[in-house]
């Protein structure tokens, strides 16, 4: 039995009528690898995946949740675990395309996960146009981050059309503890609070106005920079001084509905590496640019471009190099970046961009890894979500909005995957968004040569996501252009 990080509890508190809290990967495959391409399907993808489900603990722990919420759930093993609830086949009418697939994802994915049980969801599916077929996959986000994530996929998933053979010892099943064993955990909690908070706030306060939607609060900064010289007064390092970053209004930012869009497509790497090499940027730098790009012709569409950049925040893994990942978890902070979104030329648009990234990399290196993860912890878990939402939207509506999106670039593996026999032809992640983090996310996973583009959108938003997709192939053909 292991309790949740407060940082893992806050994914579960964001959830809400119009809120999801779980990400997804959907994978293209080509079943004519596997030993029988046309029995391919759910059965083979179930008896290859079953045996290793105990490889990755996600996979086989739920929720037990604490009385009165006097403290954070904790993960146990699901005595009546069945695969057949988690494990689904899906047909499109044949020949599905690429958008009929997308269209299936979405629905699927606007769907919330059953607390009750494991919080995960497979979809086996078929019916696709050329012979291909689909693995989509959710999970809540309070068991992965991306590292993690990944390394999932790497436990699951194999580097041969030959699937491995994994020798684990069956799961025993963890009898849900009693509601007096918890409830004594939780007031233990409630009575060690006062001290949690102060090893913790002395350290942490000083960095509250550098924590994206935070600085936004009322009070917030002024409060920050009191503590900050209460802290040099003790002995501890000046921090660096931070201005605050304008962030327009755009459609894309406002309430939400439960409804989804959901859009992917791929770029080739050696492409955006060419781009890279010729302006000595990275990779991000490149992908970033794009998505800039991209947005900003999507704005002009719409008459709604505005004069400064918009804002991205972007995730940052801070697990360090020797934490494995295939426990779950979330290791993760954030950094804000202005995005070129007002700028014409797509060399300008780079340069900017190289620029904005160093400065978000300058302002977010001194902030200790594990600030988010202390700051969730002060809160008392029974109003951790009732009170993340209000503060935030406070802040919003006193001073407007922390970013416009997210944009997110997972690192992945550069050799070819296999599931169930069948070929790895593309990793698209789908990931979550929320009135506070804007009405659409785009996250990129890089996979043998290739970086797959996944966009998630509120429907009513952005029902047109899939213009996105073609404005970033179009926006990396510009940066190519350059070069000539």
């Amino acid at each position: 039995m292991q309790q949740l990080s407060a940082l893992d509890a806050q994914f579960l508190n964001v959830e809400d009528a119009v809120t999801t809290g779980h990400v997804a990967t959907l994978t293209i495959v080509d079943p004519a690898t596997a030993a029988d391409p046309e029995g391919w399907g759910l059965d083979v993808v179930r008896d290859v995946l079953e045996p290793r489900l105990p490889l990755a603990a996600p996979f086989r722990q739920k929720l037990a949740e604490v009385p009165l919420g006097l403290g954070r759930p904790y993960w146990i093993e699901d005595d009546q675990f069945d695969i057949e609830y988690h494990l689904r086949a899906v047909a499109l009418p044949s020949p599905g395309t690429d958008r009929m697939l997308a269209e299936q994802v979405s629905r699927i994915h606007a769907r919330p996960l059953d607390r009750r049980r494991p919080l995960w969801e497979a979809y086996v599916i078929t019916g696709l146009e050329d012979g291909r077929a689909a693995f989509y996959c959710k999970i809540h986000h309070a068991a992965i981050d991306g590292v993690s994530g990944e390394e999932l996929l790497e436990q699951i998933f194999d580097v041969t059309v030959e699937p491995r053979e994994v020798e684990v010892e069956p799961a025993a099943g963890e009898r849900r503890p009693g509601a007096p064993r918890l409830l004594r955990k939780g007031l233990w909690s409630l009575a060690t609070r006062p001290l949690d908070l102060a090893l913790t706030l002395p350290r942490e306060l000083p960095y509250l106005a550098s924590i994206p939607g935070l600085q936004q609060v009322p009070g917030v900064r002024a409060f920050s920079g009191v503590a900050g010289v209460v802290g040099r007064v003790l002995g501890a390092d000046p921090l660096p001084t931070r201005g605050s970053v304008q962030v327009p209004d755009t459609p894309l930012n406002g309430p939400i509905t439960p409804h989804r869009r959901f859009a992917f497509g791929s770029v080739s790497l050696a492409d955006v590496k060419r781009v890279k090499d010729a302006y000595g940027a990275t990779v991000n730098d490149v992908v970033m640019t794009m998505t800039a790009a991209a947005l900003r012709r999507w704005l002009l569409d719409h008459d709604a471009l505005p004069r400064v950049p918009l804002v991205a925040a972007v995730p940052v893994s801070v697990r360090g190099d020797d934490e494995g990942g295939a426990d779950g978890g979330n290791q993760v902070s954030v950094m804000l970046a202005r995005l070129p979104t007002h700028l014409r030329d797509p060399r300008e648009r780079l340069e900017f961009m190289r620029t904005a990234m160093e400065e978000a990399k300058a302002s977010f290196e001194p902030m200790p890894a594990s600030v988010l993860t202390d700051l969730a912890q002060t809160l008392p878990t029974a109003l951790n979500g009732l009170a993340a939402r209000t503060v935030f939207r406070l802040g919003m509506q006193l001073t407007g909005l922390p970013f416009n999106l997210f944009v997110s670039n997972v690192p992945g593996p550069q050799a070819e995957l296999f599931v169930a026999g069948a070929q790895v032809q593309g990793i698209y992640p789908v990931s979550a968004i929320s009135d506070l983090s804007g009405a659409l996310n785009v996250t990129l996973f890089s996979y043998d040569g290739a970086i797959d583009f996944g966009l998630i959108a509120d429907r009513s938003r952005m029902p047109d996501v899939w213009q996105a997709i073609d404005y970033l192939r179009e926006a990396l053909q510009e940066l190519l252009d350059t070069l000539d």
